[in-house]
């Protein structure tokens, strides 16, 4: 019976099946597919044995993180190179021996396929989390999971994490990569791993602290009229470009996505108990008109401040265009940028490009 179980992917017209299966055996019920998430059945002559759903890993893990040796700058950029196994159900009537773990291991097979094939991008760590209180993770320890550790507790929610520790889960991570924890923590990823821009995540402190630095900057508006502090809107679209935001539409939708806990940080205007943060037309309007040479003195100084110790550095030329100087020769720039933070540590007009 075993070498006859098959697992695939669930078609779009077996979803309510599905998700109705998931409801009514699993203890945690069903989840709605949001994001990157992948569903599995298992069947034995094209009955169904189990269940398993795959999701976007979770956004902070302790143990997890320690594991892998990531640096914090590292781990929201590459956080999509892990999957989580959200659920794993083996329904009714199937809870014989090896049911389970042979369900899994076929899962693991396909996983990195099909993850490559949906959503354009591989993934080389697989990561789930299990409530002692009901379960002891005898299963991911038969298919080589190893155990790293408990979660603290905090669960996340809307605007946050929650304030007080419920139960800690046990956390189980299984390498679909040979040398998955030396690729996650080295400091420059190639493709296909590498994704997009390079991006950092702000720190509590980064966020309270970066306003302070653009105080002394002269507010080029009028005062009629003004909604919020002008160095409140170049932290923000400072903070949004820093962590990978490009052109005034991403800084604004960026801004649009900030809890209220973190406008709190960038002390936001407060109206009736809610923190706003400035329109995309705001932020256009005074990056436009706001003084370049002191916008660049005071990100400067922050970066002096703030800026991570990376292992490796990048010189990148660029030609700019349609742009001359008074003699008539085209502009060059010459910058030297962190790979890890994507931090701009110097860079010189008219450099001669290599």
């Amino acid at each position: 019976m075993l070498r006859e179980i098959e697992v695939r992917r669930v078609q779009r017209s077996e979803e309510p099946r599905y998700q109705a299966l998931m409801q009514a055996h699993h203890y945690l019920g069903a989840l709605p597919k949001i994001g990157e998430t992948l569903w599995y059945v298992a069947s034995w002559a094209e009955q169904w044995v189990a269940l398993l759903s795959f999701s976007a890993a979770a956004l902070k893990c302790a143990v997890r993180d320690r594991w892998i040796g990531w640096s914090y700058r590292q781990q929201y950029a590459r956080l999509h190179l892990l999957a989580n196994n959200t659920r794993f159900c083996v329904l009714p009537d199937w809870h014989r021996p090896n049911i389970a773990s042979r369900t899994l291991a076929l899962c693991e097979r396909r996983l990195g396929g099909d993850w490559l094939e949906a959503f354009g991008h591989p993934i080389v760590l697989l990561e789930t989390f299990v409530d002692p209180q009901r379960h002891r993770g005898t299963l991911y320890l038969a298919s080589n999971w190893r155990y790293v550790g408990d979660t603290r507790g905090y669960r996340r929610r809307q605007g946050g994490y929650t304030d007080t520790t419920a139960s800690p889960k046990k956390v189980f991570l299984r390498p679909l990569h040979r040398h998955a924890r030396a690729l996650l923590g080295q400091a420059h990823l190639e493709p296909p791993y590498a994704r997009g821009v390079p991006k950092l995540m702000l720190t509590a402190a980064q966020m309270q602290s970066l306003p302070d630095f653009f105080r002394a900057i002269p507010d080029p508006r009028r005062g009629q009229g003004r909604r919020h502090p002008l160095h409140v809107v170049l932290a923000i679209a400072a903070a949004a470009t820093l962590c990978g935001a490009r052109g005034y539409k991403h800084m604004a939708e960026w801004a649009e996505s900030l809890s209220q806990s973190a406008r709190a940080r960038f002390r936001c205007r407060r109206v009736r108990g809610q923190y706003l943060v400035p329109s995309l037309s705001i932020i256009r309007d005074v990056l436009l008109r706001v003084d370049p040479q002191s916008l660049d003195q005071a990100l400067q100084r922050w970066t002096a401040q703030f800026a991570a110790h990376d292992s490796t550095l990048a010189l990148d030329g660029k030609t700019m265009c349609n742009a001359t100087d008074p003699s008539g020769a085209q502009t060059h720039l010459m910058s030297v940028v962190g790979h890890e933070s994507a931090t701009v540590y110097a860079q010189k007009k008219s450099a001669l490009c290599p």
